[in-house]
């Protein structure tokens, strides 16, 4: 089997990587990387699966779309819960390697906006509760989906959170800025997103990045006790009661709007194109210890 070469997200041709070709099935039929299991009627979970990083791509956007149609439009659901089945990755960063054009092609959604930030702003406003189980790392695409559920709970010893964007010369794209700040304040929010650095999951809750962390043996349990508990309750006094909770807290689209286009606008800038092929260099994008320290590595680009 020949391998192709693809042009990267990064510079419309000036860093390319050797990809395997794929076969025909495979883009006829995409392999599943986000999976629903419905526990119940009213208790679903979504779970990440794409090994062995979970980076998310304009090929995971659609599978994420259906699910988050089916939660806005479901009668019975009432809660849902999203983690991962990638040990030490919860959701990372987008795909760099994918071309360009494969994200901009895709058509608005239904807000008006752009598909990801799109996606993330249906899921806060939808009629159900939407909890994040963090284990592992929720960088960039999987912080901005952990901020845009309702609720974040964290491990204790292997949930890290963090916005590395900055470090590596790009914008956050998926409405971070627009979050961050009215959950732990202008100056925290401005430690993660310009620090670009690692958060473990014991400081993401003192921060007021998630709700609570866990000894990692208890994040299950809770999670699932209180996922059960909702279901338990009536779905119209759920979903009226979270309407007016996001009166009060969510950030409207014309604060989210401009983010994503800076960022793709960034990303096509010199000085992003150098530091992320530095990192390429390091080991990003692949398993190892640049994934595993993104915070640390992103901190030595510039020295």
């Amino acid at each position: 089997m020949k391998a192709k070469t693809q042009t990267d997200l990064t510079s419309g041709g000036t860093i390319r990587r050797n990809l395997t070709r794929r076969t025909a099935v495979a883009s006829l039929a995409p392999t599943k990387r986000i999976l629903l299991t419905r526990r119940s009627p009213a208790y679903w979970r979504v779970t990440f699966n794409n090994p062995p990083l979970n980076i998310f791509g304009p090929e995971t956007i659609p599978q994420l779309n259906e699910i988050i149609t089916a939660l806005e439009t479901d009668e019975h659901v009432k809660v849902v819960v999203f983690d991962s089945a990638v040990p030490g990755f919860f959701l990372t960063h987008y795909d760099f390697l994918a071309k360009i054009e494969d994200t901009t092609s895709l058509p608005p959604g239904p807000t008006g906006l752009q598909p990801l930030p799109d996606m993330l702003v249906r899921l806060s406003r939808a009629p159900v509760v939407s909890i994040a189980s963090i284990r592992g790392r929720a960088t960039g695409v999987g912080s901005e989906l952990a901020l845009a559920c309702d609720m974040r709970f964290a491990s204790r010893e292997k949930a890290i959170l963090s916005h590395f964007e900055v470090g590596a010369g790009v914008v956050p794209g998926g409405g971070p800025m627009a979050r961050l700040p009215r959950l732990m304040g202008r100056g925290r929010a401005l430690e993660v997103l310009l620090g670009a650095d690692d958060i473990p999951g014991d400081l993401a809750e003192r921060y007021g990045y998630v709700n609570r962390s866990f000894p990692d043996s208890e994040l299950d349990a809770f999670v699932e006790s209180l996922a059960t508990r909702i279901a338990s309750f009536d779905k119209r006094a759920i979903s009226e009661t979270k309407r007016f909770v996001d009166v009060a807290s969510l950030p409207p689209d014309y604060e989210i709007a401009p983010e994503w286009d800076v960022c793709l606008a960034s990303i096509m800038r010199t000085a992003a194109e150098k530091r992320i092929r530095m990192l390429m260099e390091r080991g990003f994008h692949k398993p190892g210890d640049a994934e595993n320290r993104l915070g640390y590595y992103v901190g030595q680009l510039g020295r």
